[in-house]
């Protein structure tokens, strides 16, 4: 059987597209105007229509919820934070470890409203197992997990090359390091009973209706335009669509392929019963998961940015990105040689010029915004959507200050990213050069980090 390509993603092959929702018939008035029907803006109005029920919260979705990054990610749900490093350095080391306890704690968090809202999305909390396959990697995987444990996280674990293959049997594994902090879910399952259960709550979805600007107090779309005293961006990487917001945060391209269902003869001997999530420590680094229903779905890099900030059509990703990704299968698991590539797609994440997630109400518009996850937003999004709330009860006087209020990433600011063509130049040149490293680390067997890899990391502004 072919491989189909695009189509939205695999998750949504899996289990339908839903019933398409209304679109904004005209002028409206709210109390609250979210934009965006991703994690981001649908964990937000939830939470905000479960603290105060009497505001009228109107959320207004381009496509239909999950179009974007909710119904195409890799289906981790864990403790990691883009950013978290800059704040120790910008708020001081406490205030980060505030930072991560609230990740840590969010992962728990998805999981508990999930069970009490009866959203099924193949939650399955095994934790994140992070491998390396060379000396360098191995190198940096202990710096990582080091790094991690002065972050706070005591119970994370650093295993050996026989540690990790009890776990899952990466073909050429060193090393790995685990944590508790994380599951594996189903992307579009998660974000299809957000969504029921945001409406139930009384929030007004409008999908087929894009904003193309926003102004304080102003959410202006084809179809009319929405009032709210609050407006509230959460389009993470479909940001640059929006009038004046192109380089903000860039749409960074991340690709993913699921296999067939694989038989049980392969299962025993990759091993993966705890249904962990797995990621490498490569510089294009890849990350994966069993599924359900035996499958393993598994994305990373292709072509990293288009020109101009443009987004795909609908999922589809190159066949050279396909054939890497096979590659990476394979070599990580040289059993699934013969097996078949039942779905490929692609899909944006926000990635702010600083690589820093971060989450803001200005007071003096009423304009609000939370993202730039940098492709750890399955959990960001939750934090970012309960501080979203906080932040808008304690300006409108429902509430007070909160811890989710005072964590470091509150009010970050980032410049914007170059204007073209250097913005394609170098989101281009820095891939080639972290390729080019991993393919150099493999060959080279050392332990130190390639420096290609470490120029392209300080131009980025990675580290």
């Amino acid at each position: 059987m072919a491989t189909v390509n695009g189509g939205i993603s695999f998750w949504y092959a899996n289990t339908g597209a839903p019933a398409p929702r209304e679109p904004l018939p005209g002028d409206a008035a709210a109390d609250v105007c979210v934009v965006g029907g991703g994690y981001t803006g649908l964990w937000t109005a939830y939470y905000l229509k479960k603290a105060a029920p009497f505001l009228r919260i109107v959320v207004l979705e381009s496509r239909f919820c999950g179009y974007g990054a909710s119904g195409r990610n890799g289906g981790w749900l864990y403790n990691g934070i883009a950013g978290r490093d800059r704040y120790a350095k910008l708020h001081g080391h406490d205030a980060a470890v505030r930072l991560q306890r609230a990740m840590n704690d969010t992962v728990d968090e998805v999981i508990r409203v999930a069970e009490e809202e009866g959203i099924d999305a193949d939650i399955h909390k095994g934790g994140v197992l992070e491998v390396a396959c060379t000396p360098a990697q191995l190198a940096r995987l202990k710096a990582f997990h080091e790094a991690e444990t002065a972050f706070g996280e005591k119970d994370r674990l650093l295993l050996g090359a026989a540690g990790s293959a009890e776990r899952i049997r990466v073909a050429g594994t060193v090393g790995g390091t685990w944590t508790p902090h994380g599951a594996r879910i189903h992307p579009v399952k998660l974000v299809h009973g957000l969504a029921a259960a945001a409406e139930a709550l009384g929030v007004v979805i409008h999908e087929s209706t894009p904003v193309t600007e926003i102004r304080p107090k102003h959410a202006i779309t084809p179809y009319g335009t929405v009032r709210a005293p609050y407006v509230l961006r959460c389009t993470e990487g479909f940001t640059a669509g929006i009038r004046g917001q192109r380089r903000s945060w860039l749409p960074m391209n991340s690709s993913m392929i699921v296999t067939e269902p694989l038989p049980r003869r392969v299962w025993d001997t990759i091993g993966w019963e705890g249904m962990e999530t797995l990621g490498d420590m490569a510089h294009a680094y890849m990350y994966a998961q069993r599924t359900a229903d035996d499958r393993i779905a598994l994305g990373g890099r292709g072509i990293p940015y288009r020109f101009g900030s443009r987004t795909d059509n609908d999922g589809r990703t190159q066949e050279s990105t396909v054939a890497a990704l096979r590659e990476i299968l394979v070599r990580f698991f040289p059993a699934t040689a013969g097996v078949a590539i039942d779905h490929a797609w692609s899909g944006v994440l926000g990635v702010p010029r600083d690589w820093c997630a971060s989450v803001e109400l200005d007071r003096a518009t009423g304009l609000g915004w939370a993202g730039g996850y940098v492709g750890s937003g399955v959990a960001t999004a939750n934090l970012a959507a309960r501080t979203l709330r906080d932040l808008v009860q304690l300006d409108s006087g429902q509430g007070a200050a909160t811890e989710l209020t005072g964590l470091p990433w509150v009010g970050h600011r980032v410049r914007r990213w170059e204007p073209e063509p250097f913005r394609w130049l170098g989101v281009h040149g820095l891939y080639a050069a972290y390729r080019a490293a991993d393919g150099r680390e493999r060959a080279a067997r050392s332990t130190r980090t390639d420096r290609l890899a470490q120029l392209a990391d300080r131009i980025s502004g990675r580290h």
